[in-house]
């Protein structure tokens, strides 16, 4: 749609620099940090991911690989998000595509954007709700069989997981405030703080000088951020209120 819309020249024209106005201040611009934090924080699928390859020395190529497409794919659709809807995008993009198209191409491309969108969660979700079911299971009932062995705590589970998540969906008014607490606490922790402290706890001994000033400094530059970002979002929070 956006490459249509800049052939018809009615793209936008983005700022290359953040306004900051009397409403904006520059702790602001950290509350993206935790979004992004989440975009790229799949951790918790490493050892599982691990298992099912061939070879488990492949994982390192498999991470770099998900990562340079993830970079790639976000940041093509960021640009163009951004050249289609200019000031008036959302955080919630998928909001920006109610507004009515001008020609039979822009409505069939927006319900083929709705479309893949749903089809991404469809293959998204169960891989999320995989691991976290798995470590639930694991906290709840760390002395039963195994998970897969029993059909009625499986089932149970699944179910109790699955209308948390449709009740939590509701509730939440604005997906960006989600993914800025969850990006600023567990996924801060899940990315940066927990690796960087098996780091310097280094049970094994294999950990060398530069990976512990790695990652000190990882973990510094989290705790800060993320207590920035945690900050400056109840503040608006409590303004907006």
């Amino acid at each position: 749609m956006a490459i249509y819309a800049l052939i018809e020249g009615k793209t936008k024209s983005p700022r290359l620099l953040p306004h900051l106005d009397n409403k904006t201040s520059f702790f602001d611009l950290f509350t993206a940090a935790p979004v992004i934090v989440t975009a790229f924080t799949f951790h918790f699928n490493v050892h599982p991911i691990s298992f099912e390859l061939g070879k488990p020395s492949d994982m390192v190529s498999a991470v770099k690989i998900s990562l340079l497409l993830c970079a790639g794919i976000y940041f093509t659709i960021g640009i163009f998000g951004y050249l289609l809807f200019g000031e008036s995008i959302v955080a919630d993009i998928l909001v920006n595509f109610d507004q009515s198209s001008d020609t039979a191409i822009g409505a069939l491309l927006n319900d083929t954007v709705r479309l893949s969108y749903a089809f991404h969660l469809m293959l998204a979700f169960p891989l999320l709700n995989f691991s976290l079911r798995a470590n639930i299971d694991e906290l709840l009932f760390p002395k039963k069989p195994l998970l897969a062995t029993d059909s009625i705590r499986f089932v149970s589970l699944t179910l109790a997981l699955l209308l948390f998540a449709y009740l939590a969906a509701i509730a939440i008014p604005n997906i960006w405030y989600f993914f800025q607490f969850m990006g600023s606490t567990s996924a801060v922790c899940l990315a940066f703080i927990f690796p960087g402290a098996i780091v310097l706890r280094d049970v094994h001994s294999i950990s060398t000088t530069r990976d512990k000033i790695v990652a000190a400094v990882m973990i510094i530059l989290a705790v800060a951020t993320s207590t920035i970002a945690l900050s400056t979002n109840i503040y608006s929070l409590v303004r907006n209120k």
